[in-house]
């Protein structure tokens, strides 16, 4: 089944992962939307309804989103064909990696610890390397690194969590080309994500708390201005 969140925004010349190139990536006409740390069906639901083209189960058990196996498949088998599923995990051992990619069919598998590419590339899904910005990542060299990843994902950086900070990264930060699409996370609501295209023109937004009533709980409503905000931002791109 395709992809959404890994589909060409327009025709180009495909790079690492089936992947456009990351010039072409930020002429696209559209930013993908992915709603991450969904901890029920109806909200995976809701944000399929409302145009997501992804959403994000964390496999955490530390995290207040985290979800087990059988409360990932519930999700799962509530969703329609056509909307990416994709499963984060912070170093996972092998063998509940293969687990979760099988049981739950995940589409995409989005890595947020300290995995090596080796590792990375073991998953036999495409994946999504997570990076915490902050002064004195290479962006590109990290990049470099995980040639082999479809995205790197772009969070807040704050000592001790993995994710979910609710902080905004430094856009500033972000060089104008990584060699490689980018996936912006952290801090992003309704109210900042327009701004946040316009600054980053990422090939993705990823909305998490910015869009719960709490954590793991989303706001429907929120979801729903957050995906209208993000149709308003293509002209600002």
């Amino acid at each position: 089944m395709a992809s959404n969140l890994i589909d060409k925004p327009a025709p180009a010349e495909p790079a690492a992962g089936g992947l456009p190139t990351p010039s072409t990536v930020r002429a696209a006409a559209r930013t993908r939307v992915k709603i991450c740390g969904l901890s029920r069906p109806e909200d995976a639901l809701a944000a399929y309804r409302f145009g997501a083209d992804a959403v994000g189960l964390i496999f955490y058990p530390p995290s207040p989103r985290g979800v087990d196996i059988d409360v990932a498949r519930r999700i799962r088998r509530a969703l329609p064909p056509f909307i990416t599923v994709v499963g984060v995990f912070v170093d996972p051992q092998p063998g509940f990696l293969r687990q979760a990619i099988h049981d739950v069919s995940l589409d995409v598998v989005q890595f947020h610890g300290d995995e090596t590419p080796e590792f990375c590339a073991k998953c036999e899904r495409p994946y999504v390397k997570a990076v915490r910005v902050h002064e004195g990542v290479a962006l590109g060299d990290v990049a470099a690194r995980y040639a082999g990843a479809s995205a790197l994902l772009l969070d807040s950086y704050e000592t001790g969590k993995r994710g979910g900070t609710g902080k905004t990264v430094d856009w500033s930060l972000i060089p104008s080309d990584i060699g490689m699409p980018i996936i912006l996370a952290g801090g992003l609501t309704p109210d900042n994500v327009a701004s946040a295209i316009a600054a980053v023109a990422p090939f993705a937004v990823e909305g998490n708390s910015g869009v719960e009533a709490s954590p793991g709980v989303k706001d429907h409503a929120k979801i729903e201005a957050f995906i209208r905000e993000v149709n308003s931002g293509q002209a600002l791109k």
